[in-house]
């Protein structure tokens, strides 16, 4: 098997070439043949580009190996009209994670780490007794559930099922994984993240929770909002170990915007779409955009980067709790302006990425929400930080506010030149030019609004 980082050729024999795509948690899968091979990009930070057939059909990025890409974040599946909408690209194959059979050595493999790591009754039963299945498959990552037998109860304290996440190291550095680990250790023992039960090389063992992904509409339930808000308090008042500069953001955008650069389409439509986009001058506005945000005060506080509806879990079981959601999915927190989780956060409400027809998402600006519900979210915030004078209480709702609105214009910014890139790259049906076109329209919107 070849595994090379940037621009390369993977080589499975015999075997399921999967990956598995955030946001919505859709899973995709392409089946490989014996020894085919396929072109898989990463943007050297661990995130997931695309992977194609090694051959001189896949309308690949201009320049050769020069343009990296960001991972697939609004993911759909292939239809046989082909990628993205056009009629003479190729269309995906995909299979069901769940009804994969787990090869022979990753399943001895689990069962080691599961009777090492969890102990009590995992030691007593046999490999042949030993209970795994895909839960999703990635090039990044794979998870299983491991599971004790039906009629083998626990024997202490050890959980009767875990998640088992296993990292592709063809994407991950050995620095992200270090950093990642940290990062899962220190939510977990902080009961911000899913419990960690045993960490190795390879992969983890995490806590098994019973959940559903929220919905777009539910992020408007003042309830659900509120403890959004406070979760992110408690996430944006933690001390993490890592770099506190504040160089992700405008470092990820100047990434994109140099990508977007040098980017050629082929397609008729694609060009039409793309000079339309270019007609904003978006160099020029990027400049703009850092002006503004410069002179905005926001504090810089350890982020998760992307609060949005499939990264936050509702509990089983605690529906009528105020302690029914969890934050999950950290591979772009880092230290960043508080701002953007706000207006990020924001931005979500206007998207829905379950609709099935094309462009396979749904906008409603008028979802985003008002001054009222941001208040809202703004107080429940204020509320778990505490430490705030009444005096001061409206003055920081009001400074609150304009920050969070600006920054959401660094939101749009950021997502609409990822979605340049994916209509270029990505074999995903998904309408991306329409996405970006939407992402930009709604900034000088809103930009005239809130500035």
């Amino acid at each position: 098997m070849q595994l090379l980082v940037r621009f390369g050729v993977l080589s499975y024999s015999g075997s399921v070439l999967s990956f598995s795509l955030r946001s919505t948690g859709f899973l995709a899968r392409k089946i490989m043949n014996s020894g085919q091979k396929v072109k898989c990009m990463s943007d050297g930070a661990g995130n997931v580009g695309r992977c194609v057939k090694d051959d001189a059909d896949s309308d690949g990025p201009a320049g050769g190996d020069s343009l990296m890409v960001a991972e697939e974040r609004h993911p759909r599946a292939a239809s046989p009209r082909g990628a993205n909408g056009d009629d003479d690209s190729e269309a995906e194959s995909h299979l069901d994670g769940r009804n994969v059979e787990v090869d022979p050595d990753t399943r001895r493999r689990a069962f080691s780490w599961c009777r090492d790591f969890l102990s009590g009754s995992w030691k007593a039963i046999s490999e042949h007794d030993f209970k795994i299945k895909i839960v999703s498959g990635g090039l990044s990552n794979l998870l299983y559930m491991c599971s004790l037998p039906d009629d083998v109860q626990p024997a202490g304290v050890e959980p009767r099922r875990v998640l088992l996440r296993i990292y592709g190291a063809i994407l991950q550095g050995v620095d992200s994984l270090v950093l990642e680990s940290v990062m899962f250790a220190i939510l977990a023992e902080r009961e911000l993240g899913p419990r960690l039960y045993g960490i190795f090389p390879e992969g983890r063992l995490e806590q098994y929770l019973p959940s559903n992904r929220l919905c777009t509409e539910q992020l408007g339930i003042p309830e659900i909002s509120a403890e959004i808000a406070s979760k992110m308090a408690r996430f944006h008042g933690m001390v993490m170990p890592f770099n506190k500069e504040p160089k992700w953001l405008f470092g990820t955008i100047d990434k994109y915007m140099e990508q977007v650069k040098t980017i050629k389409f082929v397609r008729e439509a694609h060009v039409k779409k793309f000079n339309k986009l270019m007609k904003y001058d978006l160099p020029a506005e990027l400049e703009s955009l850092r002006s503004l945000l410069a002179a905005t005060p926001s504090p810089v506080v350890f982020c998760h980067n992307d609060v949005q509806e499939g990264n936050i879990l509702m509990l089983d079981g605690r529906e009528n709790s105020s302690d029914k959601l969890m934050l999950i999915d950290f591979e772009y927190s880092s230290y960043n302006y508080r701002g953007f989780d706000f207006g990020n956060h924001f931005c979500e409400w206007i998207y829905d990425y379950t609709y099935d027809q094309w462009p396979f998402y749904k906008a409603k600006v008028e979802n985003y929400p008002d001054r009222q519900q941001q208040l809202h979210f703004i107080r429940h915030y204020l509320s778990e930080r505490g430490g705030i004078a009444p005096a001061d209480q409206t003055r920081i709702e009001e400074d609150m506010i304009i920050e969070a609105n600006r920054f959401a214009l660094a939101s749009h910014f950021l997502w609409g030149l990822w979605s340049i890139i994916q209509a270029k790259l990505s074999k995903i049906e998904f309408g991306y030019m329409d996405y970006a076109q939407h992402r930009f329209d709604t900034y000088f919107k809103q930009k005239k609004l809130f500035c």
